[in-house]
């Protein structure tokens, strides 16, 4: 019995954080300003991911030529200024990480 309503609480409490904000989406009006702030929160979360794994590499800044995430990364934004498609973009920082990985 206590297996039973220790499950019925944890299900209780972990649909119930993750249905308000969609329960209340219609209810809560953002006000412009925030709404408009928000839409830059991917792009920096991205950014901060992208970032911190491709330049810190064990705790110290690696801002060198062996450095094969620090390659890839350049390679993709070279290639996203030029193309701007995403499968390209993709296809070619992989292939510059596996080739990097591979000769350094």
């Amino acid at each position: 019995m206590n297996e039973w309503l220790l499950i019925a609480a944890m299900t209780v409490l972990t649909f119930t954080p993750r249905y308000l904000p969609f329960g209340m989406a219609g209810k809560v009006k953002i006000p412009p300003i925030l709404e408009s702030a928000l839409t830059f929160v991917p792009i920096a979360v991205l950014t901060s991911i992208i970032t911190q794994s491709s330049l810190i590499r064990e705790g110290e800044l690696a801002l060198h030529l062996a450095n094969h995430h620090l390659l890839a990364v350049l390679s993709a934004f070279v290639t996203a200024l030029i193309s701007r498609r995403l499968f390209v973009i993709v296809t070619v920082g992989l292939a510059a990480f596996l080739m990097a990985k591979w000769l350094l």
